[in-house]
């Protein structure tokens, strides 16, 4: 296995360029467990981590861009307020060393399922920022993920950083796991209200091939408000429609039974998930506008 470790970023995608097959490294948290576990044994290791601009992070006209190289430490102590629902799912990676030591962008290079970055990615039209050496692509979040474990980067390409919008409202994240901590997500959810556009965002996690949002579920949702005047009047939600919400979203999935847990019962956690995490940032928008 050959090993770089390059010390600009003009210099990784060079390598890159020249040696597509070489897995990116940035945190380790997931790669160095797949080395270790002998399910991954590539040809060479392209190690990110000496590269100062990828950690870096910047605000500008009302986007957050956050490098590829950023930890989810620092998404929870620097930005938990512009970026509520990203800093939520932070909090609940592994422990305390692998939050210092795990980033959004390895999170997004896996493309796992089961990534807890990925829901409120999606639920906040993020924007990944894909480069090589032939230029910078532009990838909106929700056409990134292709399959299990795959996405759309090219081979030639690393991902430097995402844009995220900074929060126009409350947002939520929650997930199920068989224990509180340190543990991969049986099911997960994210919501972003977005009152100045009139919509509701919504992503999930581990029901589905790969992190999907709830498009059904966000349009009959908008809808329901804009149609009730509650956008303006913050007034209760009506039961009725926080059922359909939820059970929309549970149609959305395409869950599989593996040891974890099984399709029906990830199906029921999301309309649960659904429900709770549409309870509280409701409650947090009429708290806002009292």
């Amino acid at each position: 296995m050959e090993f770089f470790r390059p010390a600009t970023w003009s210099d990784a995608l060079a390598i890159k360029a020249g040696q597509p097959a070489a897995l990116p490294l940035a945190g380790g948290t997931d790669v160095m467990v797949d080395i270790n576990f002998d399910r991954a044994r590539p040809a060479a290791l392209l190690d990110l981590t000496g590269i100062g601009e990828l950690a870096d992070w910047s605000a500008s006209d009302g986007v957050i861009r956050l490098g590829a190289g950023v930890p989810y430490a620092r998404v929870i102590s620097e930005l938990g307020g512009r970026l509520p629902g990203l800093a939520l799912a932070s909090r609940t990676v592994g422990s305390p060393q692998i939050r210092n030591r795990g980033t959004i962008g390895g999170n997004l290079g896996s493309s796992s399922p089961a990534g807890d970055a990925h829901p409120p990615l999606l639920a906040c039209d993020t924007v990944v920022l894909a480069e090589s050496l032939r230029g910078t692509r532009r990838i909106p979040i929700r056409e990134f993920y292709t399959g299990v474990k795959q996405s759309a980067l090219a081979a030639d390409e690393l991902i430097a950083a995402i844009e995220v919008p900074v929060a126009g409202g409350p947002q939520q994240f929650a997930k199920v796991g068989v224990r509180n901590a340190m543990v991969i997500a049986v099911t997960s959810f994210a919501l972003a209200l977005h009152p100045g556009r009139g919509r509701v965002g919504t992503g999930f996690g581990s029901a589905a091939p790969t992190p999907q949002a709830a498009g059904a579920a966000e349009d009959f949702l908008s809808a329901e408000l804009a149609a009730q005047g509650l956008w303006e009047s913050r007034g209760p939600l009506p039961g009725a429609a926080v059922t359909r919400f939820a059970g929309l979203v549970a149609e959305a999935a395409a869950p599989i039974d593996d040891v974890r847990g099984s399709a029906a019962y990830r199906r029921h956690a999301l309309a649960v998930l659904a429900r709770r995490t549409l309870a509280w940032a409701w409650r947090s928008f009429q708290r806002e506008g009292s």
